[in-house]
This record gives C-alpha cells, structure tokens and sequence, in this order.
C-alpha cells in the first residue's frame, strides 16, 4: 500500500483530514452468479490482487486518523451478487462517502457500449450496496461541502449540474469527489506521451485533441454541451476548491486554474488529505 500526506488550503474553521482512496476493483463472484461471470472473476482477480485486503488496510487507515473514507468510484470491477454484498457490508462497517465509477454499473467489463440505458440495467441494485446516492451526494465535514458526482461515462448530466449549482448556493467551501479527472494539458500529455494510450480517458477534453483517438473512444469520451457547461462552472466557481479523482490508476496532481487542484489517486495508494 502506497501512502500520500496532501494539503489543502479550502478556509477550514477548524483543521481536519479525510482518507481518500479509488478504484479497489473487487472481483468476487460466487453460485448465485452464471457461469460466465464466475470466469470473469477468476479472470480480473489477476489484474486487481489483494484488492479486498488494501480496502481493509485504507479502512484502518483512515480509522487511526479519525477520518472518513472518500472513495471515487471502481469499488467493484463488476455488478455480481458477492461484490454487492461485500460493498454493502463495507459501507455500513465504515464511515464511507462514494461517488461511482463506470465498473459500479459493468455487468460483464467491455461487453457493451457504455451510456445511460446500460447504466440503468444494474442502476437500482448497485445503488442499494452504498450508503449514499452514488450519482450525486453532498456532505458536509468540517464546515466543508464534499459534493460526490457521478461522471464515469466522461460526462455530466443537466440534473446533476442543477444541483451541484444548488449546492454552491448553500455558501460552504466545496471539494468535488468525481471518478473521471477533468481534462487539463499536463494530465492529457501524461496519458497520451508518457502512459501512450490511445486515449486521454478525460472529462471535457478539447475535441482537436481527440482528433486522433480511435472511434470506439471518440465516441465514448466526446464531450457533450452539457459537460463542457459543467467544466466551465467547476474551473471558474471560488468556491469549488478541489477535486478529488481516480480512474486513471496513477497518482498525479495537477492545477486545473493557478487556484484550483486537481488529485488523482491511484488504485493501491491511500491519500490522506488535510483540509486547512
């Protein structure tokens, strides 16, 4: 287990911390699931090992510290039956605030395109494992506002938008908890120069920097109007003060504007962040 010590300067009354983690990808599958999926996990388990054993490990973590878990999304690789259980269980054993990931809502990884009406297939039975609305949540810790979007299909919703606008209205300090990074140059050139994906996997990225991505992923990650509305509230609102990201698998922190960061934490590092 990786460990990161971030500060961050929101105007906390009082000093407090908050453990965030993202992307534990828990394979379990059991009887009650088809065959098929029973082969997935055996399958995804070699990717994510010891996934169960470093979301413990974070729980404890953040248990010493007195702290809340902040988890932003990929919980659980896929929608099965035991990983259900197993969150649900976890979530009510632990101080846990979650904003879902795109595999929240993956039925068998990649088998489909990924929108609306796939997410709506498992929607309502993923949504009864967590504590809190896992599309969008709000909670206030130490006079700070913690607004949890849903954004891993790399766009946000007219709704969504609406309330995280209410939500600036109510005055307190806001860091954003999202699955999906915003685009920013030093993020887009990691990706693409040093990790050379094929793709950014950003929210809001420019469309000619898209020019070269493969279709599957232009049509997957092509910004809408609504989200790059979105983008332009978040950068340009003071009282956004953070966003807290994952998806990405990689530990990074970039400045989204000269007074607004962006973290992104990887899938076996626990980042304890101080909020000042």
């Amino acid at each position: 287990m990786n460990q990161i010590k971030t500060r961050i300067n929101v105007g906390a009354k009082t000093p407090f911390t908050i453990v965030h983690i993202s992307d534990t990808h828990l394979t379990r599958a059991d009887g009650r699931d088809d065959a098929r999926k029973q082969e997935l996990a055996q399958a995804r388990s070699v990717h994510f090992p010891e996934a169960e054993s470093f979301l413990l490990d974070a729980a404890a973590c953040a248990r010493d510290a007195g702290a809340p878990l902040v988890h932003t999304g990929d919980l659980i690789d896929f929608v099965s039956w035991a990983n259900l259980d197993y969150a649900r269980q976890f979530c009510l054993s632990h101080d846990c605030f979650m904003a879902a990931g795109n595999h929240e809502f993956s039925l068998y990884v990649g088998e489909a395109f990924e929108d609306a009406a796939y997410r709506n297939q498992s929607l309502a039975r993923v949504q009864g494992a967590f504590t809190n609305d896992i599309r969008f949540a709000s909670r206030l810790i130490g006079g700070v506002n913690f607004v949890a979007i849903d954004n891993s299909y790399y766009r946000i919703e007219r709704e969504q938008l609406e309330r995280l606008r209410r939500e600036v209205k109510r005055g307190w300090p806001i860091v954003l908890t999202m699955h999906t990074p915003l685009y920013c140059e030093p993020l887009y050139t990691f990706m693409m120069n040093e990790k050379k994906r094929p793709c950014a996997f950003l929210m809001a990225t420019p469309e000619p920097l898209m020019a070269a991505y493969p279709e599957y992923r232009l049509l997957q990650q092509q910004p809408d109007s609504v989200t790059l509305e979105a983008a332009a509230t978040i950068t340009s609102e003071p009282l956004i003060k953070a966003l807290l990201t994952g998806h990405l698998h990689v530990d990074l922190d970039t400045m989204l504007t000269p007074s607004l960061p962006q973290f992104v934490t990887g899938k076996r590092t626990v980042r304890v962040v101080e909020f000042v």
